[in-house]
This record gives structure tokens, sequence and C-alpha cells, in this order.
């Protein structure tokens, strides 16, 4: 037995814990990494980040199996969980690191993105404000961000938020659930 075809695709929508959360629960999903991504400093830290200078989104490098989830799945997943009417905000989080974003990693990506983002801007009555870019100086975040929800989920942050998102894909995407 061959092992399977990975790919990557980087997302962003507001707090990368939310994010993890949810796609360490998708079928085909075999890893998720929370990390920085499309800003100018070279290896920004959490609190470079936040303070909006580096210009780099909070972000999740998702490791998938084409064959087991595709890349449109987890792209309606990604515009169900997160609101990508809002500039530079989700919710409570509000700065440039908490952009709405997809960063490709090959062109059939983009192509594919590129079309999902035109019917979700169609749904949104043209108000989708979340941006399509390859992947740029991308950093992974320090190891205490890694599978936060899974370790904290009686944080107030997680109980208060990340787990309505988590809930949310559990009730729209049972299909998708491993």
């Amino acid at each position: 037995m061959s092992a399977p075809h990975l790919e990557c695709i980087t997302l962003a929508g507001g707090c990368f814990w939310c994010l993890e959360a949810v796609y360490e629960r998708v079928r085909g999903v075999h890893g998720v990494e929370n990390g920085y991504s499309n800003g100018q400093a070279p290896n920004p830290n959490y609190e470079q980040v936040c303070s909006g200078n580096t210009g780099h989104a909070e972000v999740v490098r998702i490791t998938f199996d084409p064959a087991e989830v595709s890349l449109q799945e987890l792209l309606e997943v990604f515009f169900t969980i997160h609101d990508p009417t809002t500039l530079n905000r989700q919710g409570a989080d509000v700065g440039t690191q908490y952009r709405s974003g997809i960063y490709w990693h090959t062109e059939a990506q983009r192509e594919l993105a590129a079309e999902v983002l035109k019917q979700a801007n169609e749904h949104y009555a043209g108000r989708v404000v979340t941006e399509l870019q390859p992947e740029a100086n991308y950093h992974p975040a320090e190891a205490y961000h890694q599978h936060y929800y899974a370790r904290n989920p009686d944080q107030g942050y997680c109980a208060f938020v990340v787990a309505g998102k988590v809930d949310k894909f559990l009730a729209s995407f049972k299909r998708l659930v491993k």
C-alpha cells in the first residue's frame, strides 16, 4: 500500500485556535499547524504579530489527503466557521492578524479557491473581504499554541468562542467528521 499524496493549504480566519480545533476533526486532515503568514518580519513571535507591526495573519497550515477530503470541502468549512465579511476582525478579536485569507500553495489551489471565493462573495452579497494570495513568509507559532483547544477546553476563550465553532462544524458537516 502506498503512502497518500498529501497537500497543504494555509487559511486565516481569525484566531488560529478556532480553525485548528475544527480542522483537527475533519476526516482526511493529517495535520494542522498554527502559524503566522503573509507578513514582512522574518520569524515573528506571537507578541510581535499581536502588535500588528509584522503584517502577518494568524493561520493554520492544513495537511490533507485530497483522496479523503477535497480542498472544496475544506473551503466550505472555512466559509461556514468564520465571518468572511469583517475586515481585520473576528468577533472581539480585532487587528490585521485576524484577517480572512486563503494562502495557496499551487496554481490549481489558487484557481479552485478563486471560484469558491467568488461563490462566497455572491452568497454574502459582495461583502467578502477574504484575501487570496500565495503563502509567503510562513513561520510556525510557538509550541504552546499548537493543539491549544485540545489541551485547554475549559479555558475561557476556548469554552465560549472556540467550542461554538467546533459545535457549528459538527452540526453542519457530519459527513466530514473523523
